[in-house]
Formats: C-alpha cells, sequence, structure tokens
C-alpha cells in the first residue's frame, strides 16, 4: 500500500474552515492567525481572527459563504496565537501561541 506523504494530506484538509468548526465549540476562546498573502508578487501581511466559528481578517477581504474558501489568494499561516474572550486589551487574555498550522487543530489544545 502505498503511503501518502503528509504534505499532500495538509493540502487537503481547509485549515480556516477546520478552525472555525473547533471554534464554534470553544464560545469563549479566539484564535488570531498571522502570516502573509502573496498579491502581485509581492508578500502582504494578513491577520485574521477565529471567534464562535466565525473567521474575520483585520487586513484583507474575506469570503463569508461558507461553501468557498474564506481567502481565495494564495496565502501562508505562520503564527497562532489563542486567547481567552472577551479580550481586555491586556495580555492577561492569552494562552498560548504556536507555529504548527496543526497544532490547534487538536481541540484540546484550545483549552
Amino acid at each position: 500500500m502505498e503511503e501518502t506523504p503528509a504534505s499532500q494530506k495538509m493540502a487537503k484538509i481547509d485549515l480556516i474552515n477546520s478552525l472555525e468548526k473547533i471554534s464554534s465549540m470553544m464560545p469563549d476562546r479566539i484564535l488570531k492567525l498571522e502570516g502573509s498573502i502573496l498579491k502581485e508578487n509581492r508578500k502582504e501581511q494578513l491577520e485574521i481572527l477565529i471567534f464562535r466559528g466565525y473567521s474575520s481578517s483585520t487586513t484583507h477581504p474575506i469570503e463569508i459563504d461558507s461553501e468557498k474558501k474564506v481567502i481565495a489568494l494564495t496565502y501562508i499561516i505562520t503564527n497562532f496565537k489563542l486567547y481567552k474572550a472577551p479580550l481586555t486589551g491586556t495580555e492577561e487574555n492569552f494562552i498560548r501561541e504556536n507555529q504548527n498550522s496543526v497544532f490547534f487543530l487538536n481541540q484540546a489544545n484550545w483549552i
């Protein structure tokens, strides 16, 4: 039996939609995704907040139709930060951060 490389398996996972599903079960958590979008051969900062199952970008327009990908452009997420909601403007809400794209796909890591 032939094994599929991990990178090909990850390509089949819509990371943001998967994180939204977990977020909908964790109503007191906010996940901040940081990265970049490749647009017209240059990188632009990307920031997405996921809260109660919905994504919102502070840097780019995103798709709100759940049947479509949140971001149609080529992007890379380099950092994930988890906070306790509601945000108060202080660091006391910060829970943890991770650079691994699959870390927060495990719901236990949202606690």
